[in-house]
Formats: C-alpha cells, sequence, structure tokens
C-alpha cells in the first residue's frame, strides 16, 4: 500500500467522472432526422441556425465534445476559458481570459458574445455551455464603471470570507447578463444551457451567477452583503453610486421567476461534486480501503473545517485502511501576503493540528489530500496539496513553522519547499473540491 499514490489515484479517479466526454453524451445527441438536448427531441426542420455560446473552466473541453456530436450542424460559436486551458475546435471559436480576476479579454469575450446572439432569431437554437469559473471568465463592465474597478471590486470580494453565493449575489447585480439578463439577448430563440455545478448544493442560479436563469436576488440584498463583510465603503465611488441607483430602482434588477424572457430558455444541470465523490468512493473501494462519504458539502471557515476532519480522523476506530471523503468549498478569509489557494491552505492547518494534538503518534499512519477538481487552487499553478507525517517531519528540518505560514496564507510556498503541491495542470472540468484523509 502507497498511501500518497493511492490517494493520487482516488482523487483522479473523481476528476475523470466529471469531464465532459463523459458529461455530455447522455445530455445531447443526434438521432435521425432531429438534435435531442437535454430531453427535447428538436427535428432539423425546426430550426434554421444553432448557436454555441459558453464560458467557464471546463468550456473549451465541453466545446469539443459538443463539435464532435452535433459539429456539422452548428452554424457559429464562441466560448471563453481561462489562460491555459483552450483546446482547438473547428466551429467553435475559443477565447481565454483571466481568473479569479478578470481582465480586459474577459470583458471582450462578453462583447463578443453578444454580439453573436444578437444574429439569433426566433428560428434558431442556442446551446449554452456553462461550468466554474464563467463568473470570471464572461465579465461586462456596467455605464460609469472601469474594468479597474470591477477587478478591485471582485478581488475584495474573493479576500473577504464570503460564500461564493454571497460572491454572485453581488457579481449579477454588476453586470447586464448575469443574473439572468443573457437570455434577453437571445431575441426568442431557443436556448438550453448544459451545466456544469461548481457551487455547493448545485443551485443553477448561483453557477457562473446564472446568467439564464432567473434571479430571486436583489440590489438590496447585493448592498447587505457588501455590508455584511465591510467593504461598501472601501469600493470605489463608482461601484457604490451603481449599487444605491439599482437599490432606488434607477437601473433596473435582475429579471425575476414568470419573466417571459426565460419562456423558451431550458437549463439542465450535467454534473456535479457528488458525482465525483461516488468515483472517487469507487476508486478507493478498488484499492482496498473501507470508504466513508461525508454527504453534507463543506462550505465552512477553512481552518474550522480542516480541524473538523482532523477531528474525525482521530476518532475513527472502525476498519483500516480507510478513505475519509468529502467535497465543497471553504471560505477563506485573506488576511496574509503570501501565496497560495483554498485546498493548499486547508491541508495547512489540517497539518497544523495534527502536529499540536497531545497524541502525537496518532498522525504518523494519516494522510490529507485537498485538491480542486479544475487542476487550480487560487492563483497559483497547484490544484491543491498532501499532507502528512512526512511533510511535517521535511517541515522540522527545514526549519519551517506551520503557523507562520498559516497566518501569512503562505501555503504554497510551504508546500513547495516541503514536497506536498497537488500539480495535475488544467483539468477540463470543475466541480469544486475534493477532500480526503487516508487512515491506515
Amino acid at each position: 500500500m502507497n498511501p500518497r499514490q493511492d490517494a493520487l489515484q482516488i482523487f483522479n479517479a473523481a476528476v475523470t467522472a466529471v469531464q465532459p466526454a463523459q458529461l455530455l453524451y447522455a445530455h445531447l445527441s443526434f438521432s435521425g432526422d432531429a438534435l435531442k438536448i437535454s430531453n427535447h427531441t428538436l427535428p432539423l426542420e425546426s430550426f434554421r441556425n444553432l448557436y454555441v455560446i459558453g464560458a467557464g473552466k471546463a468550456a473549451a473541453a465541453m466545446a469539443v465534445v459538443t463539435e464532435k456530436i452535433i459539429g456539422k450542424y452548428i452554424t457559429e460559436g464562441i466560448v471563453v476559458t481561462k489562460y491555459g486551458h483552450a483546446l482547438p475546435c473547428n466551429r467553435i471559436k475559443i477565447l481565454e481570459g483571466a481568473h479569479p480576476v478578470p481582465d480586459e479579454h474577459c470583458e471582450n469575450a462578453v462583447k463578443a458574445t453578444v454580439q453573436l446572439l444578437q444574429r439569433a432569431t426566433e428560428h434558431d437554437i442556442i446551446i449554452c455551455l456553462i461550468s466554474g469559473g464563467a463568473s470570471a471568465l464572461w465579465c461586462d463592465v456596467p455605464e460609469g464603471i472601469t474594468l479597474e474597478e470591477i477587478q478591485t471590486t471582485f478581488d475584495k470580494l474573493i479576500k473577504s470570507g464570503a460564500s461564493i453565493q454571497e460572491i454572485n449575489t453581488v457579481r449579477k447585480h454588476l453586470s447586464s447578463i448575469k443574473g439572468g439578463q443573457l437570455a434577453k439577448y437571445c431575441n426568442g430563440a431557443r436556448l438550453f444551457s448544459l451545466i456544469i455545478s461548481d457551487v455547493p448544493g448545485d443551485d443553477v442560479s448561483v453557477i457562473a451567477s446564472g446568467p439564464t436563469i432567473a434571479d430571486e436576488t436583489t440590489f438590496e440584498d447585493a448592498y447587505t452583503v457588501l455590508i455584511k463583510y465591510d467593504l461598501f465603503q472601501s469600493l470605489p465611488w463608482s461601484i457604490q453610486a451603481y449599487i444605491n441607483a439599482g437599490i432606488s430602482g434607477k437601473i433596473a434588477d435582475t429579471p425575476k421567476p414568470g419573466n417571459p424572457v426565460f419562456w423558451n430558455t431550458v437549463n439542465t444541470n450535467i454534473g456535479s461534486n457528488a458525482v465525483a465523490l461516488k468515483a472517487a468512493s469507487a476508486k478507493a473501494r478498488d484499492l482496498g480501503y473501507s470508504t466513508h462519504i461525508n454527504t453534507t458539502l463543506i462550505i465552512g471557515d477553512v481552518e474550522e473545517e480542516a480541524k473538523k476532519l482532523i477531528d474525525s480522523v482521530m476518532a475513527y476506530n472502525s476498519t483500516k485502511p480507510a478513505c475519509l471523503l468529502q467535497g465543497g468549498e471553504t471560505t477563506v478569509r485573506v488576511t496574509g501576503n503570501g501565496k497560495g489557494g483554498r485546498n493548499q491552505h486547508f491541508v495547512l492547518a489540517a497539518l497544523n493540528f495534527m502536529d499540536t494534538t497531545e497524541d502525537i503518534t496518532s498522525h504518523n499512519n494519516v494522510l490529507i489530500l485537498s485538491g480542486g477538481t479544475d487542476g487550480t487552487d487560487g492563483p497559483t499553478d497547484a490544484a491543491g496539496a498532501i499532507g502528512d507525517a512526512s511533510i511535517i517531519q521535511s517541515a522540522k528540518e527545514k526549519a519551517l513553522f506551520i503557523q507562520d505560514y498559516l497566518h501569512d496564507h503562505n501555503a504554497y510556498n510551504f508546500f513547495e519547499q516541503t514536497g506536498g503541491l497537488l500539480i495535475t495542470g488544467a483539468t477540463q472540468t470543475n466541480v469544486i473540491d475534493i477532500m480526503l484523509a487516508i487512515v491506515y
């Protein structure tokens, strides 16, 4: 048994299970003289043009699979993905932009997408490919605001400790496409969104800030989030003014349930963290582990959640070797100036709890892995990290103090020096994070 290699195989099995090639064929096909999209049969004579749009870390891979299935029927397409995630396509144009803080290429991608949609009519079909990361990659800039001011706002939100639901509530109200607003550009065309979920609970109105979904949040809700995290007064004046104008009704709110703009819209969630966890559990069993899945998605503070997992490990007294699995998206309030991401910070916090427990021998046969299924964790080239007693020992030999790196949110540099970085490269999918503990 090699716990580290086994952990990597388990994580990779989770990622493989939610690849677009595994997911799309169940929701998109061609049979006879008709397309089938999300259980809707569309005879070829029922539409004139078929457009494909999309955004997200998995968007390029989704575009490739879409072309394989129905390529010859695609009139035109354009999707945007994160730098380094592009793949070659024939009929669908692939653009790249920055994530998690958008840049001018993200803004230009929105403009190009809207221009394409404006060519659509009620006689056409639009397939929208959405995955995690699209909130940043589809970034438009409202009138009176600059891209730099949007970047500042998004950066502060990401570092504030706000949940993804709260972050996207604000994003929806600093946009003319998010929160269901993209649908208004479709000119009555039938719109089918195929969505890979990267949010806890798989709420399609939250994924990618719900560009094709009716939005129940308001400008007042966005303001409440900004006040909750003590951000509103620190934001650029233009952002404050825009939110206030929305609250007073001077700017129209996002379209709500029942709005006619959604009458021709179908939204389908085709993949989620639960699918990945099921595959991870199956792989762990194949490797000889007793498996246990925590079905409650992890959404709390990163250090608190790391302690909970370590507590579960220390209390475990059943069949060994065992693999404890969970998924979710922890929140991080960044206060230091270091480099890292929530998954690396999770493992570093877990190591800290292991190292400081009174039962010093209890962690000798424990391994912790936490990784983003998209292959990237925060603004780094790592998907996450792996930690065990050997990493703790390496840190001691190098005189690296775990608590110092925790305080400075500098997990990447810690694991780079101790050999604990989880490097996968772009995985072409995104269903948030997988966390596991191996006890042996």
